[in-house]
């Protein structure tokens, strides 16, 4: 359990089951940070450590790094402490004042040498670790390539062909979610079919922001599909979600949008028998096609993309087997007056 406050720098006390094919601007010195303390938690182990995250960018680098590591501790308690966009002394030294106050481990992505300088000895001062986890990584590039990495800040966020790419993929799953703009399938990298909250859209969003366009189709009982997927121009990949599970999302999802008037003994929306009926139908219905079914009762949406993903390349590598072992086409083929 987490809880998370605005501060600034320097303020204190504030399962897949698959077919064939799918086998085979300006800085502010006021910039704002994200303080992430657990502390009020009522499940709190018994060690206590500060962890620092400094970045001259937007940090995701080192909280990605951090997250992954400390999912790992189970029987520690981590305060995380985000230090992001810090590129001069003064924002530099509302970093220190904070560590100093609550010392612990320093894991930082400074391009700019003499903040590094100033951030480490500082560190070593105080008597805490520093260490910059890509340095490694740069050094076997830089001896793997010959070339000596650039020192620039913020590198991977540049508005270049994959970031416009992106945009574009964001801007198609909003045009076509929920079964809309199903003519604009055909330019789909990717379609999603399931039942109702099975988690399509959020799948496709980050699906998106690897500049994947997915489109996602409702599978509603009584309702037919759209007649493009009866030979579709790209891979569809089927959601499945155990029913319990299913019912908790959608009695969440009642209340959120104001269904407490809606009986819950009398809707087929939530009812037990109606919903397995549903998803049997809907897994029937992906078998029939040959498209692959991902279970993502107990998946996040980050390994269900990377599944998507996966599942995918193997389409993909299914059609160049298939067109490569197509005989090649007769240019005089349907010329009328051909002997």
């Amino acid at each position: 359990m987490v809880t998370a406050r605005q501060k600034r720098p320097g303020l204190r006390d504030e399962g897949v089951s698959s077919p064939l094919w799918a086998r085979a601007g300006s800085v502010l010195e006021s910039t704002p940070v994200i303080h992430i303390d657990s502390r009020n938690s009522t499940d709190m182990p018994n060690r206590h450590i500060d962890l620092h995250l400094v970045s001259d960018s937007t940090g995701e680098t080192l909280q990605s790094i951090a997250r992954a590591t400390l999912a790992r501790f189970d029987d520690h308690h981590v305060v995380d402490h985000r230090w992001s966009l810090i590129r001069s002394r003064l924002q530099l030294d509302r970093v220190l004042e904070g560590i100093q106050h609550e010392p612990g481990p320093v894991l930082y992505t400074l391009v700019d040498s003499s903040l590094r300088h100033v951030l480490e000895e500082a560190c070593q001062r105080m008597g805490v670790t520093c260490l910059s986890p890509l340095d490694p990584v740069m050094e076997l590039l830089q001896e793997a390539t010959g070339v000596r990495a650039r020192e620039k800040r913020a590198a991977q966020h540049v508005m270049d062909a994959d970031y416009f790419r992106r945009i574009d993929a964001m801007h198609y799953v909003l045009s076509h979610d929920d079964g809309q703009g199903t003519v604009g399938i055909r330019n789909a990298d990717v379609v999603l079919v399931g039942v109702s909250r099975s988690s399509k859209t959020p799948t496709c969003f980050y699906l998106a922001n690897r500049g994947i366009k997915a489109a996602n189709v409702p599978i509603v009982p009584g309702a037919s599909l759209p007649e493009i997927l009866n030979d579709p121009p790209c891979p569809v990949v089927g959601l499945y979600i155990e029913a319990n599970a299913l019912i908790d999302i959608r009695r969440h999802r009642l209340k959120i949008i104001g269904g407490q008037g809606v009986r819950q003994d009398t809707t087929d929306y939530i009812d037990p028998e109606s919903v397995k009926a549903e998803i049997v139908a809907a897994r029937r219905l992906c078998t029939s096609q040959g498209w692959p079914v991902i279970d993502v009762t107990r998946r996040s949406i980050e390994e269900t993309a990377a599944t998507i993903l996966q599942l995918m390349e193997a389409w993909h590598a299914r059609r160049r087997e298939t067109k490569a072992a197509a005989p090649p086409e007769d240019p005089a083929a349907g010329v009328i007056g051909k002997v």
